[in-house]
């Protein structure tokens, strides 16, 4: 005996006024609270990689990789302003001595790290 189309398939369905539904749900997804980093990356994607935004938004995973490019974008930010900040001895007693300076230098430092990891992290 030959089977029916909703017999052959995996499906689950349900009855609801004489018609069936299939009883679709969607994965778990995260919840994650998405920052500058992350934020920037998808209007990114959404205008350059559509094919990329297109897939990850099919495999319901928009929230987690928004969140692990914003983590990696922080964490890299760090770590090159303190090599930065090193390199061009920028320290507490700067900071103690001439206060301005010290301001001035690290939102230069910021800038430069901020470039780089824009270019190397959120814009790919």
């Amino acid at each position: 005996m030959k089977k029916s189309l909703f017999e052959n398939n995996s499906l689950t369905y349900r009855e609801e006024n004489g018609r069936l539904y299939p009883n679709l749900e969607l994965p778990e997804q995260t919840n994650y609270n998405i920052g500058k980093y992350g934020l920037l990356h998808l209007d990114f994607i959404k205008e350059h990689r559509k094919g990329r935004y297109t897939t990850i938004i099919t495999e319901c995973r928009l929230n987690e990789y928004l969140h692990k490019i914003d983590l990696e974008a922080n964490e890299m930010l760090e770590t090159i302003v303190l090599r930065l900040a090193t390199e061009r001895g920028i320290d507490e007693n700067l900071k103690a001595r001439d206060m301005l300076r010290w301001i001035a230098e690290m939102n230069n430092i910021k800038a430069s790290a901020e470039e780089i990891v824009l270019r190397e992290v959120v814009l790919v």
